[in-house]
């Protein structure tokens, strides 16, 4: 089914969205804003692993990627990644990604030589030199070591040749156990002692890229972050609480003429959260043992679905419904006492608020056979803001209605997932999303968002795949490797 903690991820500063603007591949959603997509979130996987696994199956092991570069339109949409050299040891690894893009190149290139009455030696030199320049690459370095058996820390940092300055992350992490099984002979986690069913992670970025809802980017100069995430138990309960600083005013990388997100504005944030989420088979056909077991004449041979996931058709609801609380311990006040030109409301101190969802799935086929066995629609509808919503309808029955910005988690939004295969391992997919307002005097659903994507399930993996995705909206493409997206 569509992911529903996504409604609870979606109000803290660490939901990694899917971008070929970084070599990391990866930015964050700004919280508060409405829901982004499945298909947008970021594989769980480092992209420099990715480019690592995925160059096995593409020439000289370059993956291509698609993105406008902001205010160097001169350097094209079109770039190509690859991995420069690893080295891994017994408890760390380190590895070198570049990034390369050629139409400029190209088209240097190209009028150097049109230009040009005679080949000369000259004229070689001249072409030689637009090869060393250096807006066209972008390099990154990578290292992750193994503190304990689920403890590690990340140090990366890349450069782009267009751009000033460098951008470097540093996060230790520690990840919960998801068995109750021991494994002899492994070093015990610092963490697990006391807190052996959460995710804790402390990280700070300088400076860290952020998306909005627009699907425009933003760079605060310095943030920092520990938050701390419990796993779903067995009643359906998930809480999550942490702490959040941005330090330094927020620029548009593509500078546009746009406020400032107010949760991307300098301030120390703590933010807890809860969750209660259920689910409810309508119908579903179990997976049997002759549905794993081909017949042939040299015997049997099991043969299971491309994902483990998608292994048995059926029909499902399910829902999450939670609560946020946040307070402001400094930076409080909002942009108007950082920033004075911006004309916007102040974010308070303190705020409390209700979200929830609602997802219906239908799934029919296995998808085990090479055609016609896989077709699946997810249907979910999301409130961001309990009382942004009861504040909307309020309105509707005033006289004299607010003339003020609207808040963007007023209306609730639809999500649609379609799914179809197309041959073997391929599924293609869609992702949209539509807001629910008719407040604009347009009346119907309206298409905030769009993704599709052509996915190639990896069967070794059991729930593995490599998606190719384009976002019309952002204009945006690239190719990545994802695990277990549950």
């Amino acid at each position: 089914m569509a992911n529903l903690r996504t409604a609870m991820d979606a109000a803290f500063w660490d939901l990694n969205i899917s971008t070929p603007q970084a070599l990391d591949g990866v930015a964050r959603a700004v919280p508060g804003d409405p829901i982004p997509l499945d298909g947008s979130r970021a594989s769980r996987a480092l992209r420099i692993q990715q480019v690592s696994l995925l160059g096995n199956g593409f020439p000289l092991g370059i993956i291509p990627s698609f993105s406008p570069s902001p205010n160097h339109k001169e350097l094209g949409s079109f770039a190509l990644q690859s991995l420069l050299g690893k080295a891994a040891f017994e408890n760390w690894w380190v590895g070198l990604i570049g990034q390369f893009r050629p139409k400029k190149l190209i088209s240097s290139i190209k009028a150097e030589i049109s230009a040009a009455e005679e080949w000369e030696l000259p004229l070689l030199k001249d072409v030689a030199k637009h090869f060393l320049d250096k807006s066209l690459y972008a390099i990154g370095l990578c290292s992750q070591i193994a503190l304990t058996s689920s403890s590690s820390l990340l140090l990366s940092t890349e450069k782009h040749g267009e751009r000033k300055s460098r951008r470097t992350k540093a996060m230790l992490f520690h990840k919960a156990k998801l068995t109750v099984k021991v494994r002899r002979n492994t070093f015990r986690s610092i963490f697990a002692p006391k807190l052996p069913d959460h995710d804790i992670t402390l990280e700070a970025t300088w400076p860290e890229l952020f998306i909005d809802h627009k699907g425009k980017y933003w760079e605060v100069p310095e943030s920092i972050s520990l938050d701390c995430s419990s796993l779903v138990s067995e009643s359906g309960l998930r809480y999550r609480f942490g702490l959040h600083k941005n330090s330094g005013l927020p620029q548009a990388v593509d500078s546009i003429n746009a406020p400032t997100p107010l949760a991307l504005l300098p301030g120390l944030c703590a933010k807890a959260a809860f969750s209660y989420e259920k689910s409810k088979d309508l119908w579903r056909q179990k997976e049997t043992k002759e549905d794993n077991t081909v017949e042939t004449e040299k015997g049997q041979f099991s043969l299971p679905s491309y994902d483990i996931r998608l292994k048995e058709p059926h029909a499902a609801i399910s829902g999450i419904i939670g609560g946020t609380c946040e307070a402001w311990l400094s930076g409080g006040k909002g942009s108007l006492s950082v920033d004075p030109s911006q004309n916007t409301k102040d974010r308070g101190r303190f705020g409390a608020d209700l979200f929830g969802s609602v997802c219906y799935t239908y799934q029919h086929g296995k998808f085990r056979n090479s055609f016609g066995d896989l077709t699946r629609i997810d249907a979910r509808l999301d409130i961001g803001s309990a009382s942004a919503l009861a504040k909307k309808f309020s309105n509707l029955f005033r006289s004299a209605q607010s003339n003020g910005p609207q808040n963007e988690l007023s209306s609730p939004r639809l999500n649609l997932i379609f799914q179809q295969q197309v041959a073997g391992p391929i599924v293609f997919r869609v992702d949209s999303k539509f807001s629910l307002d008719s407040s604009s005097g347009r009346h119907g659903p309206q298409l905030e968002d769009l993704i599709c994507s052509l996915n190639y399930s990896l069967r070794l993996l059991r729930s593995g795949k490599v998606v190719a995705w384009y976002s019309p909206k952002r204009n945006e493409g690239m190719i990545e490797l994802r695990l277990f997206e549950f």
